[in-house]
């Protein structure tokens, strides 16, 4: 059993870096799109994790969430989350600057979203077309495996729902208006120049502590309902 959840938590860990990287590669790639080619020209429109690492946000803080429980440390109370070095925009660059830079902040959590769909589908086709694929699936979102089927089978499936977990958690907790997610830069875009001015006095130490005691709460909120209604659909895929 403890070997499983140590593959569980590679499993994590892997789609957490890719999935960090997807998202600040659909910030660079939008960016470019409209007119600002500065992470283009460091080359971040890229899937390669090497130009989106973060050594505390990508590895450090999610190898403490994924592998601390195994050791006894559940810290951070179970998030699923974790950040990429900031992809670099000059909004100057841009021809309508608040739209733009709203775009590309919402390329982020959009290219998540995506995973998201992706997973899904990958997981209907499993349950239509692969005999007892249907009753495999719904096993995995319960946390529970399947007897009789090949254990790549098995491996892609929990890929999949970890990639909806993840892709999830990441989309959402983006979104939370905490300096510096995106979330931010969507509620900085909005504010008139006096709310502005105490706005950008959020940082450091204040956003830390902000994310990590109110992301998990925020997040278990928004995930259960949303986990569900991923389960609901997949329960009335066809089965074979």
């Amino acid at each position: 059993m403890q070997s499983v959840r140590f593959v569980i938590a590679v499993f994590e860990f892997v789609l957490l870096i890719f999935s960090l990287s997807f998202h600040e590669c659909a910030h660079a790639w939008m960016a470019s799109r409209l007119g600002d080619q500065t992470a283009r020209l460091q080359g971040r429109v890229t899937l390669n994790p090497m130009y989106h690492i973060d050594p505390v946000g990508t590895l450090l803080f999610p190898a403490i969430m994924i592998f601390g429980p195994l050791f006894g440390l559940g810290l951070f109370g179970g998030m699923l989350v974790g950040w990429a070095k900031p992809t670099p925009v000059i909004t100057r660059n841009f021809q309508k600057i608040v739209r733009d830079d709203n775009l590309t902040t919402a390329a982020g959590p959009v290219s998540n979203l995506l995973l998201v769909i992706v997973a899904f589908v990958a997981l209907a086709i499993v349950s239509v077309a692969v005999p007892g694929g249907h009753s495999l699936v719904l096993a995995a979102f319960q946390g529970a495996l399947a007897m009789g089927i090949p254990g790549g089978l098995q491996a892609f499936v929990l890929l999949c729902m970890l990639a909806i977990l993840i892709n999830l958690s990441l989309f959402f907790f983006n979104l939370l208006p905490i300096p510096p997610l995106d979330g931010s830069h969507f509620l900085r875009n909005m504010l008139p120049y006096n709310a502005l001015r105490v706005y950008d006095q959020i940082g450091g130490w204040l956003s830390w502590l902000l994310m990590i005691l109110v992301g998990p709460f925020i997040l278990s909120l928004l995930l259960r309902p949303v986990l569900s209604l991923v389960y609901f659909g997949l329960s009335l895929v066809p089965g074979t």
